[in-house]
């Protein structure tokens, strides 16, 4: 089977719940969903756009990951690729204001985060492509019998045009999860267009509550969004695991995580919900069980949280077989 994985591939500045600064790191949306994926399958596909900046050495690594890149859309002018975040010790994740963050934790601001606001500028305009913001005429014409698409966070325009076109190249699969800038009031209207063209819808519970209200119960919000067209609806809420919606079945499951509150084995959460969505855009597609998806995105993402980088989890795909069999301890 064939898998493909869009989004956006970056230069990641972080600081850990240790407030440990890790600086110009391989990332994006797009990659850690491709690690999730290529932990079960080998034909896994990278799908966006670089700007003419984009560190070479990180193409060749990835080169050797297994991971095809056939899909990177280079191009020829220099492009914005930081994304900076700030883990804090409630929980939350920031992704504003990377001075202040850094005086936190007592180390000077790197020069190349100068004059960073955040790394989703224009996200939520839906008539509106960033730069890297993929478009249909991306999609690379040797693309043929690709079995799944999992679209990760990106441009409100993009995310509502890419899957009618997808389907009309034969895409079988189409898994979104929606980028955070568009999960508020003013933009439900055109979430309910994207819904009845897509597979499943996999928004963290802080999105939910960005659109519904901090009020707003998981069932409840799970049950909207399937009312709007999309026949599974999967809610990521970090370490309480995730709650996954059947239209069809019409009822609210739940799954916890893999690893345990306080894991010591837990280094960085980077990537987790990416990855997550990599591994259950693969489950989903083999076996067309909801609850299997989950399990194969919890293992996806148990890996990738044990090490830094997003290339780290691809080193132990060894795991999943028997990670899986323990997932299927929690169910």
């Amino acid at each position: 089977m064939k898998f493909v994985t869009g989004g956006g591939m970056r230069i990641d500045f972080l600081i850990t719940h240790e407030d440990e600064a890790r600086i110009e790191q391989i990332g994006g949306n797009a990659l850690y969903a491709a690690v999730g994926a290529a932990l079960w399958a080998e034909e896994v596909f990278l799908w966006a756009r670089l700007g003419a900046n984009y560190p070479s050495r990180w193409l060749a690594q990835l080169a050797g990951s297994g991971i095809n890149g056939n899909g990177l859309v280079r191009l020829p002018e220099e492009q914005d690729h930081r994304t900076f975040f700030a883990y804090l010790p409630d929980g939350r994740r920031d992704d504003t204001n990377p001075a202040a963050h850094f005086a936190r934790i007592g180390q000077p601001l790197p020069p190349l985060l100068q004059d960073y606001i955040h790394s989703t500028p224009g996200q939520d305009d839906p008539h509106r492509y960033e730069p890297l913001a993929l478009r249909s005429a991306d999609w690379p014409a040797e693309w043929t019998a690709v079995d799944a698409v999992h679209l990760s966070p990106l441009a409100l325009a993009t995310q509502l045009n890419l899957p009618p076109r997808l389907r009309n190249q034969g895409v079988r699969q189409i898994t979104v999860d929606p980028g955070e800038r568009y999960m508020i009031p003013e933009r439900r209207a055109y979430i309910r267009q994207m819904m009845p063209h897509i597979d499943a819808f996999l928004p963290s519970r802080m999105e939910i509550s960005s659109l519904f209200g901090t009020g707003a119960g998981v069932q409840e919000t799970a049950v909207t969004l399937a009312g709007w067209g999309a026949p599974l609806v999967v809610i990521k809420d970090g370490a309480n695991g995730v709650y996954f919606y059947a239209k069809d079945e019409g009822r609210l499951r739940h799954l916890p995580p893999y690893h345990d509150p306080d894991d010591r084995r837990v280094i960085d959460v980077t990537g987790a919900g990416d990855s997550f969505c990599g591994g259950f855009m693969v489950g989903l597609a083999r076996t067309g069980d909801p609850l299997q998806a989950a399990q194969y995105g919890a293992v996806s993402a148990s890996l990738v949280i044990e090490g830094y980088g997003a290339l780290y989890a691809l080193t132990r795909r060894g795991e999943t077989i028997a990670r899986l069999a323990e997932m299927e301890q929690k169910r």
